[in-house]
């Protein structure tokens, strides 16, 4: 009796974790696998054009990976995992450089490692670890700085990893991981006084840039960002160049009507059936929804994103912890921006960013990742409730 009465002990710590699973929030987790499971329904049927059925396992793989991943660290102490934050922003550093040093190339960009067999993308990686490093790095020198000196300090901190993604070239996810931090310093506490004065400068700097790129002015931007941006201007002029994927997606888009024409959509008489929608699987891959499943699947698609972004704002809202508000809000500034950057790549709302659609568009690095930040979203959720709970058992 005594020895099963220890072994019951050894193993109550993960039994009680186990356990706890069952308090995950169900409106965050329900539409994040429908939106995983939509991803995967429409790369298999990419892959059924292509013949390349690796893309679909991979993907499946990838998504029963990062499922475990966001398990495992929704019921983890997250104390442990703050302690290391520093860790974080030097493996962030170290990973980037080793990208332009020793890294793959691929459409013009050096973006991979390969490691061991495996590939991933570094600047994936750095927008989970970036926002675990500013959660706690800002909550721990806040007290030792005052509060303008401490957001001068952040912004440096954040150059390093802005150039090298830069490098690359990665203009779009530089951009995404610009955006995550402004949205970390704003849960932080920045004076709205200088975020007003950030956007007085900022909008008509992005309005002259893009007068500037028109007129043939700008010289800091490569030839295939200036011509992006002149294809989404005038995409009568580039039709069959840069403005050809925006235009078929559009075409895929608009062909679906209201109801799409089903995942018998990559037969002949398609646009994925032809293969004219190029990078289907990874940027355009709203275009292979709104073919397949039409206004109905696009609208879906757009609420249940919004429902996600929402409630991860939700979620830091409930959080008494500052560190566990800029975790909760840095996924969502991730999750909610990306996808309607995405989306508005894909309709031509925007200029061609070539940037992925999150937990639907292939990419196991980026998939992974986001699942591991939803296990950290989720983990500040069951510590909010369980605060609830003893609160109301006091009372």
């Amino acid at each position: 009796m005594v020895m099963k009465d220890m072994k019951a002990s050894k193993r109550s710590p993960w039994l009680q974790k186990i356990n706890r699973l069952a308090g995950l929030d169900p409106v965050l987790l329900i539409s994040v696998i429908l939106l995983n499971l939509a991803g995967l329904l429409s790369i298999s049927s990419i892959t059924d054009v292509s013949g390349n059925s690796t893309l679909f396992f991979k993907q499946a793989a990838g998504s029963l990976a990062g499922v475990l991943v966001m398990l495992f660290l929704s019921v983890q102490d997250l104390k442990i995992t703050r302690r290391y934050y520093k860790i974080y922003y030097l493996i962030v550093l170290v990973s980037l450089t080793a990208v332009l040093f020793w890294g793959t190339s691929g459409g013009g960009a050096k973006r991979w490692i390969s490691l061991g067999g495996v590939t991933f993308q570094p600047s994936e990686l750095a927008k989970i670890l970036l926002i675990l490093f500013y959660s706690e790095f800002i909550i721990n020198y806040a007290g030792k700085y005052k509060r303008p000196q401490l957001y001068i300090l952040s912004t440096l901190l954040i150059l390093p990893p802005l150039f090298m993604i830069l490098k690359e070239p990665d203009l779009s996810t530089s951009i995404m991981v610009f955006l995550i931090f402004c949205v970390i310093l704003l849960i932080a506490g920045l004076d709205r006084r200088v975020i007003a004065g950030a956007a007085a400068v900022g909008i008509p700097s992005v309005l002259l840039l893009i007068f500037l790129t028109v007129n043939g002015k700008l010289t800091f931007l490569g030839d295939y960002q200036r011509d992006r941006i002149l294809a989404w201007l005038h995409p009568e002029d580039y039709a069959s160049s840069t403005a050809y994927q925006t235009m078929n997606s559009m075409t895929a888009i608009g062909s679906g009507q209201f109801v799409g024409k089903g995942l018998s959509a990559g037969g002949a008489g398609t646009l994925l059936g032809t293969g004219f929608i190029s990078e289907s699987q990874t940027d355009f891959i709203f275009a292979v929804i709104g073919e397949q499943f039409g206004f109905l699947g696009c609208l879906i698609m757009i609420v249940l994103i919004t429902v996600v972004t929402v409630r991860c704002y939700q979620i830091a809202e409930m959080s008494r912890r500052p560190g566990d508000k800029i975790i909760a809000s840095g996924m969502a500034a991730w999750i909610g921006l990306q996808s309607y950057l995405n989306i508005g790549v894909t309709t031509g709302l925007l200029p061609n960013t070539g940037i992925p659609l999150p937990f639907v568009s292939y990419g196991l690095t980026s998939l992974i990742c986001l699942y591991a930040g939803l296990g950290l979203v989720q983990n500040v959720y069951l510590r909010s409730q369980l605060h609830s709970k003893n609160q109301r058992l006091h009372n």
